[in-house]
């Protein structure tokens, strides 16, 4: 069973929509790409949902140690290839200047982060550069 639909709207748009919540994202594509960059392009996403997963499997181990997560950031910079155009490089820093943990804890923490599934799926080629702030 499908988890999302999409449909092509033009102009370089896209809408899709998760169906068990009906949450929808636009795309557009980026004006270094004949696009309008109006909205979170497709090699955005990937970038962002990279910083996501990180972040929701560190809450997870947070949950499991009693470490307050919350308040957690990421700045997430995306490097482009060209010929073929694609991700190069995506560059994620997480910061938490106030986060209360044992350096075994922050360790842990890291390692969560840096195996969760959209870091394992990407390919090789893509260098994920990531920093902890904590």
């Amino acid at each position: 069973m499908a988890t999302i639909s999409a449909e092509y709207k033009g102009s370089l748009r896209t809408q899709s929509t998760h169906i068990q919540s009906g949450n929808t994202i636009i795309t557009d594509a980026p004006t270094d790409n004949n696009g309008k960059g109006e909205a979170f392009s497709p090699t955005d996403l990937v970038c962002s949902a990279l910083s996501s997963c990180m972040m929701t499997l560190m809450g997870i181990l947070a949950n499991r140690e009693g470490i307050e997560l919350t308040g957690l950031k990421s700045e997430v910079t995306k490097l482009m290839a060209q010929n073929p155009r694609k991700i190069q490089e995506i560059q994620i820093v997480f910061s938490h200047p106030k986060l209360m943990a044992t350096p075994e804890q922050k360790e842990k923490l890291k390692r969560a982060a840096l195996t969760c599934p959209v870091a394992l799926s990407l390919s090789d080629s893509v260098t994920q550069t990531v920093t902890f702030n904590f």
